[in-house]
């Protein structure tokens, strides 16, 4: 899927997401699940397809929106983002309340867990700051270096989560679908810190 700005790339984004949840759901192993905990994995599932999202819409390669138009869904995406996360964990909980507390005291021993964990506290540090944004008065620039960084840990801890869980997602396209959560990230930094330096040198000249 090319992440270059402008272009129609939507289906393919589509099938980026689609094709993961396809094939974990046709898994032999959802036979020894319960709703419940088949609830929180899908949504673990769709958690990580709206990371890949939310850099394609704030770096503005999506085809069909405005500057403004994507980032106002980028804000309701990061919506829905929380949203799969507490679904997430909070059917884990349900099924099995003793191993989410190790984990999110990060005291499990599964290698995943903390990864997943520390990509959640990222996602709810984001979303809380993004409420507060104005009344904490954060500028653009500043509201940056501090959604930056926490972007960078959520899509980290997010992919290696998913990578070491061996579970109902097929190997292939979610190892696909973490190559390009990693591939848009990288992307949108990248253009972000070009233009900080162009922009550097155009003020360096006037």
């Amino acid at each position: 899927m090319g992440i270059g700005p402008g272009d129609p790339d939507l289906g393919a984004l589509a099938l980026a997401i689609c094709v993961p949840i396809a094939a974990a759901a046709g898994s032999d192993l959802l036979a020894w699940r319960g709703p419940v905990y088949i609830l929180a994995g899908f949504a673990g599932i769709v958690a990580l397809g709206l990371v890949l999202v939310q850099p394609l819409l704030i770096g503005g390669y999506l085809p069909g929106l405005s500057t403004y138009r994507g980032r106002r869904a980028h804000h309701w995406i990061g919506a829905a983002l929380v949203l799969a996360v507490v679904i997430h964990v909070a059917g884990l909980w349900i099924t099995s309340p003793p191993d989410m507390i190790d984990a999110l005291t990060y005291a499990s021993p599964t290698p995943f867990s903390p990864f997943g964990v520390t990509a959640m506290w990222a996602i709810f540090a984001v979303a809380l700051l993004a409420l507060l944004r104005r009344r904490l008065g954060l500028r653009l620039r500043t509201w940056r270096i501090v959604h930056i960084p926490l972007a960078i840990v959520i899509v980290a801890g997010s992919v290696v989560h998913c990578l070491l869980i061996e579970g109902t997602m097929e190997t292939i396209s979610k190892a696909a679908l973490c190559v390009l959560v990693l591939a848009a990230a990288a992307k949108v930094i990248t253009d972000l810190w070009r233009r900080r330096a162009l922009r550097g040198e155009s003020v360096a000249r006037q």
